[in-house]
């Protein structure tokens, strides 16, 4: 209304300066002054009328221009990154958990609901421009919300969008950006959040990465109890097969000793045959008796000689006897 009062008062302003004023009257020059004044007055007044009603029409223009441009040509919120202490697998992991959480975190649309549930994975939306920079882009979505808080100046229905991108930034860091948008559904108007939801997200990403990093140490330290106790059971074993083996060793050399013993037994000790036999002071028969050696007395050989041994008894007691009234033990 204000654009069509200015312009009608130009035109107007104009159609005066057409209309004219005399050059001169009957009096002669004086007169032809006032008229020149009076229309060059008229003609600077129109002049800046008409540059009003330009410079209003440019201002309709740029507000139009704006109220009508596309969801993507609008300012998007600044984002959220920031790394995290983690390789890129367990991160990946842990915004797996927190995309099949049905969460929208950090947003909510009624007090008495502090929680927004319902949201879904997405392998893509449109709400955001494709992603042309590195590393993996995940999404999650939630339709149908009215109003929800932490999105500026949102009160229509409407989806919220959460977009992250995951970029390895050595084999324990990890980076994520994180951006969070609400499109109204009717008017396609964008609101971009206050950083809350982003934070959020972030949050419940960095817990379940703690938690996975947590079982993966409760893991390993278990495994480490566990292959401490087989070492042990292991070296236990070991320990007794050695035992073992070094006790064979000792009883095959208890046994080769005692074959030997025995050996030499029978190398150097006889047995007085049946029904006995005398022994004598000497290696001769007419010597003296020393006693009387029983049948199958044992006693060892001293001195060998080709028909008669020294030897000595049992009770240690020494003498001769005929090599024919003795025999090998059995």
């Amino acid at each position: 209304m204000l654009f069509r009062k200015v312009c009608s008062s130009a035109k107007f302003a104009s159609s005066q300066n057409q209309i004219g004023i005399p050059k001169e009257d009957s009096q002669g020059a004086g007169l032809k002054q006032q008229g020149t004044k009076l229309r060059s007055a008229n003609r600077n007044h129109g002049h800046w009328r008409i540059f009003i009603c330009h410079f209003l029409l440019i201002c309709l223009a740029a507000v139009s221009s704006r109220a009508h441009r596309p969801p993507h040509d609008q300012g998007p919120s600044p984002g959220f990154a920031a790394e995290l202490s983690g390789s890129s697998t367990e991160v990946v992991q842990a915004l797996n958990e927190v995309l099949e959480d049905q969460i929208i975190h950090g947003t909510h649309v009624f007090d008495k609901e502090p929680t927004l549930t319902g949201a879904t994975v997405a392998a893509s939306t449109s709400l955001f421009e494709p992603w042309a920079g590195p590393g993996r882009v995940f999404y999650k979505i939630r339709k149908d919300v009215v109003a929800p808080r932490h999105f500026r100046e949102s009160e229509d229905m409407g989806t919220i969008a959460v977009r992250y991108v995951v970029t390895s930034a050595g084999e324990v860091h990890t980076r994520i950006r994180i951006d969070a948008i609400f499109v109204e559904t009717a008017h396609r108007r964008r609101h971009a959040s206050d950083g809350t939801v982003e934070s959020s997200e972030f949050k419940a990403i960095q817990e379940h990465l703690q938690a996975i990093q947590f079982a993966a140490q409760e893991a390993a330290d278990a495994k480490r109890r566990r292959d401490s106790a087989d070492l042990v059971r292991q070296t236990a074993i070991r320990q007794r097969e050695d035992e073992t083996t070094r006790l064979a060793a000792a009883q095959s050399s208890v046994q080769d000793l005692e074959q030997r013993i025995s050996a030499m037994r029978h190398e150097v000790e006889r047995r007085v045959k049946a029904p006995g036999a005398d022994l004598k002071s000497a290696p001769f028969r007419a010597a003296a008796k020393v006693k009387t050696i029983a049948a199958y007395t044992e006693v060892v050989i001293v001195i060998v000689t080709p028909h008669w041994y020294g030897v000595e008894t049992p009770d240690g007691q020494r003498g001769w006897m005929p090599v024919d009234q003795l025999e090998a033990l059995p």
